[in-house]
Formats: structure tokens, C-alpha cells, sequence
């Protein structure tokens, strides 16, 4: 078993935890490679680590032939980004938890040595888990044009709001006058979609929700269609441009700039222990159902 390694910064009380995972790692003779950035900014002077480390430097850098799991150091955000290393390649990724929440990252930091010992038994499942791919007439975010959670289109800092004129397959759906518009897989229906009173979609559920931002319209509501759909949009308003966002990055978009969503060709493995399961983490994680009926004696 070969680890990649990737990570962002966490806080220094997770020094320890974290020192203990790399501890086992070299004591069970583990190899592993680490995403330099994250090496340099935040593991070389927090970390006793070796010398004669190997590390690998962005998605041309990183062999996904030689690794068999790449384990996220982070929260949440920090899964979202590893696909900026990732792209198209099939490594699990398994998340151990610095963050807050931690609904993918499912592995507290304080469990991260004991998920070696599940990984070297085999002790685990793949989900996999639905991409958003987009299409533009111009060239955005760097050739990296996946989301794992949502791509959302916002108006511009305090601007007025926008026009967002929907297509599903070249059909007309809708004219959203809102703040923006949010298109999300049913990973991210449980983040910014959940916040705007989107529903909550079934990992498996092999669906998108829209779900407008702030929409000046009484009558509109959140929408799931089938991800076998292609939705395209026109957008306008008094600003000539926009937000366009995939997860956690964003761009600035000229009004005219042609968008489209479909569903990826490939998916994200997520990595899950045999004791972790979507819907114990839907209840744990934001109380979903939570009632005092249920905890009675």
C-alpha cells in the first residue's frame, strides 16, 4: 500500500495527532509522497519528519499508477480541492478530519492511525460519488472545470441582482431573477444548496438540484432533474459581470460568456470505513431529524 498525501493548514493542536499518523506510517514502513506545497507551508517546521521525503507537485507531478489511496489532511474544502490534484485519475480518497463539521472528511484526526490499520485489512468501501463538469466558449479555473459539491453563478459584491436565464437541453426552464443560481450534485446538497433551502439528495440518487439564491419570484422553488440532463444558462444585469464558481474557487465572468453543466464522465471514491455510513453522518453531523422523542428512556 502506497499513501499520497495532501493537506492545508490546520491549527496547532493537531500537531501531535497528525505527528502520531506520520509516526506509524515510518514505524510500519508505509511509503508515502507528499503534496510539497503542503510540506513546505505547513508540515517542515511543525513536524519531525525524514530528510529523504518524496513529494509530488500538482496533478502533471502526481503518478496515480503508484498510489493506491490519496488521505485528505483537512477538512471538508480540503477533499474539494484535492481534485485540483486528482482531475480524472480513480485513487480513493479517505479524509482525516482537522476541520469543523467533517461530513466527508469522516476520520478524526484522533482515529487516523487506527484507519491504517483498516486500510492494511481492507476494511473498507468505495462511494462514489457523482462529478459536475463545465462547459464554457472561454477558457476558466485553470483547465480544472470539475466540482465535487456545486457550481453556483452569484451577481458581484453588492450589485443589484441578476437575470439567469436556465436551459435544460436547450429547453427553457426558467428566468431566475436572484442573487444567483446553484447547481449541485447530492454531495453538495447538504452545503450551500441545504443553506438556501434546497433539498437533501441521496448520494446514489443519480440527480442535480437548482436551487435559487435569494430569488425575487414568490413562486419558485428548488428543482431536481435527472443528471443525464445538460443545463446551460445566459445570464444579465446591470453589472457586466459575475461570479462563477466551482466548489471552493471562483472566477469573474463577463455577461455573454456562454456556460453549460453536465454530469462528469468519471466519479470521485470516496473512500468510507466499514463503521461509517451516509446516513449515521447526516444525523450526527447536522442533527438531521434530531428530536428529544427519540433519546427518551
Amino acid at each position: 500500500m502506497r499513501l499520497a498525501i495532501f493537506g492545508k493548514y490546520f491549527k496547532d493542536d493537531r500537531f501531535n495527532e497528525i505527528q502520531l499518523f506520520f509516526n506509524a506510517l515510518i514505524s510500519r514502513k508505509i511509503p508515502f509522497s507528499i503534496y510539497r506545497k503542503y510540506y513546505d507551508d505547513c508540515l517542515r517546521n511543525g513536524l519531525h519528519l525524514p530528510n529523504n521525503l518524496t513529494t509530488f507537485n500538482d496533478s502533471k507531478d502526481f503518478d496515480p499508477t503508484i498510489f493506491d489511496v490519496l488521505v485528505s489532511i483537512g477538512g471538508d474544502g480540503t477533499i474539494l480541492s484535492s481534485l485540483e490534484i486528482l482531475r480524472e485519475a480513480p485513487v480513493p480518497v479517505v479524509g482525516v478530519n482537522t476541520g469543523r463539521l467533517g461530513f466527508l472528511a469522516g476520520v478524526a484526526a484522533t482515529d487516523s492511525v487506527a484507519m491504517l490499520d483498516e486500510l492494511e485489512k481492507g476494511h473498507f468501501s468505495l462511494d462514489k460519488r457523482t462529478l459536475l463538469e463545465l462547459s464554457s466558449d472561454k477558457q476558466m479555473f485553470g483547465g480544472v472545470k470539475f466540482a465535487l459539491n456545486d457550481f453556483v453563478i452569484h451577481k458581484k459584491d453588492s450589485s443589484s441582482m441578476i437575470t439567469i436565464h436556465t436551459y435544460i437541453n436547450g429547453e427553457f426552464l426558467n428566468s431566475y431573477w436572484s442573487d444567483g443560481l446553484i447547481i449541485s450534485t447530492p454531495t453538495g446538497s447538504t452545503g450551500y444548496n441545504l443553506s438556501c433551502g434546497g433539498p437533501i439528495l441521496y448520494p446514489a440518487s443519480q440527480s442535480f438540484v437548482i436551487t435559487p439564491i435569494a430569488p425575487h419570484n414568490l413562486n419558485v422553488r428548488p428543482i431536481i432533474i435527472s443528471d443525464q440532463n445538460v443545463i446551460s444558462f445566459e445570464v444579465e444585469g446591470r453589472s457586466r459581470s459575475f461570479l462563477a464558481t466551482l466548489d471552493s474557487r471562483s472566477e469573474s465572468i463577463d455577461n455573454g460568456t456562454q456556460l453549460a453543466i453536465k454530469k462528469a464522465d468519471f466519479c470521485l471514491n470516496l473512500l468510507r470505513l466499514n463503521d461509517e455510513n451516509y446516513l449515521q453522518t447526516l444525523r450526527e453531523k447536522l442533527m438531521w431529524g434530531y428530536d428529544n422523542r427519540n433519546f427518551r428512556k
